[in-house]
C-alpha cells in the first residue's frame, strides 16, 4: 500500500504569532529543543541538517528516564511554507527501527507541514500517512489517531507556550 491509499491523519492548530516565527521555532535546533516532544516527555538530543536530503534527529525521554530515537529525513522545503519528510522511529546512530511501544506501526511515515499566516497568525497542519505500509501496518495506523491528536495537541500546547515567551 502506498501513502495515497490511505487518508492521511490530519491535524491543524492556529498560533498567535507571526509564520516567520512560527517557521524558525519548528526548523532550528536551538528551539525545537525547548519545546518538541508530546506531554511528559522532553528532548534530549536534537541534531538538524534542514536541507533536502538532510535529517532532523532526535531522542525524547520520559518523566521515569526511557528514551526513544526518531528521524526526519527531507524531501521538500519551502520556507516560510511547507515540509516534506519521511519520518521514522530511530536508534541513537539513525537507523530504522520498530516503534518502541508498537511493533506493528508503520516502520516509515510521509509527513507535509503547511503554515499559512491569517492576520498576523499561524495555521500549522501537519498530515501523515504511512509510506509502503502493510495492512498490518496500515490497521495499526488507523487505531491509532486518537494517540496521534493526543501527541501532537500535547506537542502543539507547548509550542504555543514557547511561542508565548519569545514573542
Amino acid at each position: 500500500m502506498t501513502a495515497e491509499s490511505v487518508k492521511p491523519f490530519a491535524i491543524k492548530r492556529t498560533f498567535d504569532a507571526p509564520r516567520e516565527l512560527v517557521w524558525a521555532v519548528w526548523t532550528d535546533a536551538k528551539h525545537l529543543i525547548n519545546w518538541f516532544s508530546p506531554t511528559g516527555m522532553k528532548m534530549g538530543t536534537c541534531n538538524m541538517d534542514l536541507r533536502v536530503g538532510g535529517t532532523f534527529h532526535y531522542s525524547l525521554v520520559s518523566a521515569d528516564g526511557n528514551e526513544m530515537w526518531g528521524k526526519w529525513t527531507f524531501l521538500e522545503i519551502i520556507p516560510p511554507e511547507k515540509i516534506s519528510l519521511i519520518t521514522h522511529f530511530s536508534d541513537a546512530a539513525g537507523g530504522v527501527t520498530i516503534h518502541p511501544l508498537a511493533p506493528t506501526w508503520p516502520l516509515k511515515m510521509i509527513s507535509t507541514t503547511t503554515l499559512i499566516e491569517r492576520d498576523g497568525k499561524t495555521e500549522l497542519m501537519i498530515e501523515w500517512a504511512p509510506l509502503d505500509g502493510t495492512e498490518e501496518e496500515i490497521a495499526t495506523f488507523e487505531a491509532g489517531r486518537g494517540g496521534m491528536t493526543q501527541g501532537w495537541s500535547g506537542t502543539f500546547e507547548q509550542l504555543d507556550a514557547y511561542l508565548m515567551t519569545i514573542k
